[in-house]
């Protein structure tokens, strides 16, 4: 057989939650500072500020019947469906999450059996071989897991992958925090298979780093802001050091992975973003440009949901791709030929960029 092996998405799927939870719902919210005194200004003057700076207006939860574990394999069904392949043949299924399978009347830490096991479980995979396995990355999670899978079909070591992103962060963020009007929950998938071809197509080239030793804190779990709630923990952030972050060091990961890949920022369609801040991407974007001194920047080159869906974690990527390729987020298409760039940031301390030939 001529060519080489590369890794090629065959099918997407994601669930988006139902539950619509609009920034006005948190006006009856009660919001305490990091010190545990309660903020002196009005709930609206709050709101109206997130909004300016993060540009979310709303955002979906599960219901109280659902857990991580339901909407991933909702997102797996569509995916599996969408690449028409044969369940019983998937090599690995690779599960990115965070915080487990988290149920609403108990917060606990709930990852055994892991949540890869349960889907596999739920989609009545018989095949032992179909290895089953979680990865705790943080919102770039779902890319690492991608990542993950490229290497085993170049290896050789497998031709199909189902890669699961999903999160319920509806349950760990703090409703005494500012900060939990930014998370959303949601669940995206995407089959990888091994093709072969004369010509490069599929993943091209991907970068990854972990700056552990300045920015392993930037994320923690910790208790309310309101003292009165001194038992459950919840997801804390220091979000202006992880902004800066950001925007320091995406747009060279980004650089990186393309300079890799022999790819120039003029020959990319799309960039699809982990979404936590709409303002955030906006400035790694024009950052990214100006690294290759272009600062005109292409018009739709970057499509967002975070304004509906909020910061959906490890769901962010897989979805906003599914929306796209389903021609469910207009004016935005991908083709044939299109080079793309997938990039995400997040656990404070991790990055990874991604180069695409569809």
């Amino acid at each position: 057989m001529n060519g080489n092996i590369y890794s090629v998405i065959t099918g997407t799927g994601k669930y988006i939650p139902s539950k619509l939870v609009k920034n006005e719902d948190f006006l009856k919210n009660e919001f305490y500072d990091t010190d545990g005194t309660k903020l002196k200004k009005d709930n609206q003057e709050i709101i109206d500020k997130f909004l300016e700076i993060t540009t979310i207006y709303e955002r979906r939860y599960v219901t109280d019947d659902q857990d991580t574990t339901d909407i991933a394999y909702y997102a797996a069904i569509e995916a599996i469906k969408s690449a028409n392949i044969d369940k019983e043949d998937l090599d690995y299924i690779i599960f990115a999450h965070n915080f487990g399978a988290v149920k609403f009347d108990n917060k606990q830490l709930d990852i055994v059996p892991s949540l890869a096991a349960r889907v596999k479980y739920k989609l009545e995979i018989l095949n032992p071989y179909s290895v089953a396995y979680d990865l705790p990355f943080g919102c770039p999670g779902w890319l690492q897991a991608v990542i993950q899978a490229d290497y085993f079909i170049k290896s050789g070591d497998a031709k199909k992958i189902l890669v699961i992103g999903a999160d319920v962060l509806s349950r760990i963020s703090d409703p005494h925090d500012r900060d939990s009007m930014l998370y959303a929950d949601g669940a995206g998938a995407i089959i990888l298979e091994a093709k072969n071809s004369e010509t490069p197509i599929g993943v091209l080239a991907h970068k990854t780093r972990s700056d552990t030793f300045l920015y392993s804190k930037m994320l923690f779990m910790g208790k309310s802001y309101n003292s009165e709630n001194n038992v459950d923990l919840f997801l804390k952030m220091n979000g202006r050091r992880l902004y800066q972050y950001a925007l320091e060091n995406v747009p060279q990961a980004i650089k990186d992975s393309l300079i890799k890949s022999n790819t120039h920022i003029k020959d990319i369609k799309k960039v699809l973003i982990h979404q936590a801040n709409g303002k955030m991407d906006d400035a790694i974007l024009k950052r990214l440009y100006a690294l290759y001194d272009i600062t005109e920047l292409p018009e739709n080159i970057m499509p967002m949901t975070i304004s509906w869906l909020g910061n959906s974690s490890v769901a962010t990527i897989p979805t906003l791709l599914d929306l796209i390729l389903k021609d469910k987020l207009k004016p935005h298409k991908i083709n044939k030929g299109d080079l793309l760039v997938f990039a995400s940031v997040g656990a404070g301390m991790n990055i990874n960029a991604l180069v695409y030939r569809m």
